[in-house]
Formats: structure tokens, C-alpha cells, sequence
């Protein structure tokens, strides 16, 4: 018996790229729109504002930068044609409270009019792949950490890709990518076995991954006999899903990926990890996670 993992079909298939093109440009004029940064009357009619500066981001605390691209992207598209240029830290990279993590070049206007959005996103990315840092490093190598779709409505492309950045991995992307039963669904069907069959038969529903989500022992060999390809065990404790990593590694045939999820923090994954499971899936990483704190100071010595 072997131990699914990293190699099987589901675990890493949903794993985000960076976003870019159209639809980060879109987000990004979105975002500068609303704060009028294209007619920013504090900057527009100052003198030198045309004229090339230089700044630096400062990090206020420690932590792992995200969000490089769309830092720069977001001064290119106030830019309008004239140079920008972003140099320093590489996406993933830590730094600790004082480190100029970021240097940019551009006209003033450009600097003053982006920055609070540059830096909105860089501090929120950053926050993101900070926190998944420390859920990994407590996981440890055997437990891939995994985001969910508890992301801020059109931003799941960059939290997600900043999950990435801190080394954790994507969870399915959106209704589209996997078929998961939940409680909920559960309960519609009428059970696990009634909801895995109508799954199973209906040609649109049996093409995606099937998870299903589990609170019991019972429950959990019910769904594996089902032919489930992953069991979210929920709320159970570290012990528990031990014995149910136990019980389906005994059983004949291939067990399905064990995911645990609910109300875990990064204090509990080294118990979780020893559990024998494949992977956990927090929320907070994304859903509450507090924005690292940086500053952008533009340099005195060009004026």
C-alpha cells in the first residue's frame, strides 16, 4: 500500500500560476480608478512631477514578499508609456522589519498617484504568503498546505497565487474544477452513497476529482468504499484521523487522499502531520489574514 501523496492525480493539479495579461489589467485599472489615480490632483499639478524619481518600499515587520508583478504592473498602467523599473527582492524571498524590500523608478506623478494601490496589494499579498510560510515550515515536508476558495471576491487569482509564492499549494479553483459533497450536499441527497452514485452517473459530474467530506470514522470507510478520490475529514482530531489513515491504508486497493480542514491553525499542523494525512486546508490563509506593513518613501537625494 502506498501512501497517496504528491504523485497522485489531485494533490497540486488546481496549483495557481501568476497572474497577468487582460484580466490583471482589468483588476488593477479597476482598483486605480476608484481611487482616481489617473487625474490625482495632489500630484499632477506639482512641479518636477513629470519628472523621473526614485523610491523604495520599506518592510515595517518581517515576513515574505508576494505580489512583485502586480506592484509594477500597477505604476505601468499609470505610466502611460514612459519607464518604470522595479528592482529588488524575488517573489517568495523574506526580509525582516527595516529591509528596503522593493526599489521603483518613474516619473512623480506615477509614484504619488499609485502608490497607495501598489501598495495595498503588495501588503495583502505579502500577508498571505507570510502566513502560509509559517503553515508550511510547521507542517513540515509530509503535509502539503492547501488554500480554499475562502478568497476576497475577484481577488482568488492573486491570493492564490501568493499561497503559491509562500509555498503552500492551491486547493480546487473554483465549483468548476471538483466535485466536493459536503455536509450540505450530503444532506440534499440523502447520504453519502445516494450523492457519490448521481455524481457518478451524470457524464459532466463523473469527469471532475470527487471529494467528499467526512466527520466519522464510519462515514469516512462508507465514502472510500464509494469510490471517492479524497476524504475531507472535518474537525477531527489529530488521533482520529490517525486511525482512519490506519483503517483505509489496511483496506484493499489504493486509498483516497486525506484531507484534514476545520478550525485549524498553525499550532495544530505538526499534529496533524504526524497523522499520516495528506494535506490540510486553512482558510486563514487568505481569508483573514492581516496585511504586512510597508512604507514607499520617495528618495529626498533626486530632487
Amino acid at each position: 500500500m502506498t501512501r497517496a501523496g504528491a504523485g497522485t492525480r489531485l494533490l497540486g493539479r488546481f496549483d495557481a500560476k501568476e497572474p497577468g495579461g487582460p484580466a490583471l489589467d482589468k483588476l488593477l485599472e479597476r482598483a486605480l480608478r476608484e481611487d482616481h489615480a489617473f487625474d490625482d490632483r495632489s500630484s499632477l499639478p506639482l512641479p518636477g512631477a513629470a519628472v523621473a524619481r526614485r523610491a523604495e518600499v520599506v518592510a515595517r515587520e518581517d515576513g515574505v514578499i508576494a505580489g512583485r508583478g502586480v506592484f509594477r504592473r500597477t505604476f505601468e498602467l499609470l505610466a502611460a508609456g514612459a519607464d518604470v523599473a522595479v528592482s529588488g527582492l524575488a517573489e517568495g524571498a523574506t526580509f525582516r522589519a527595516g529591509d528596503v524590500v522593493l526599489r521603483v523608478a518613474a516619473p512623480g506623478r506615477v509614484l504619488l498617484a499609485g502608490e497607495r494601490t501598489a501598495l495595498n496589494f503588495l501588503q495583502r499579498l505579502s500577508g498571505i504568503a507570510t502566513v502560509t510560510r509559517r503553515a508550511v515550515d510547521a507542517a513540515g515536508p509530509g503535509l502539503a498546505v492547501c488554500d480554499t476558495r475562502k478568497t476576497t471576491p475577484g481577488l482568488r487569482a492573486l491570493e492564490k497565487w501568493a499561497v503559491i509564492v509562500g509555498g503552500g499549494r492551491s486547493h480546487r479553483w473554483s465549483l468548476g474544477d471538483m466535485v466536493m459533497l459536503k455536509e450540505n450536499h450530503l444532506r440534499v441527497a440523502g447520504g453519502v452513497a445516494a450523492a457519490v452514485a448521481a455524481i457518478r452517473a451524470d457524464p459532466a459530474s463523473a469527469s471532475l476529482p470527487l471529494t467528499v467530506e467526512v466527520t466519522t470514522r464510519a462515514e469516512a470507510r462508507e465514502a472510500a468504499a464509494a469510490g471517492a478520490d479524497r476524504l475531507l475529514l472535518d474537525n477531527m482530531a489529530p488521533e482520529e484521523m490517525a486511525i482512519v489513515v490506519r483503517e483505509l491504508s489496511g483496506a484493499c486497493g489504493a486509498r483516497p487522499e486525506l484531507e484534514a480542514s476545520g478550525g485549524l491553525g498553525v499550532d495544530d499542523l505538526p499534529a496533524v502531520a504526524a497523522s499520516g494525512v495528506d494535506l490540510v486546508s486553512l482558510g486563514s490563509l487568505t481569508h483573514s489574514v492581516r496585511a504586512i506593513d510597508f512604507s514607499l518613501l520617495v528618495r529626498a537625494d533626486d530632487a
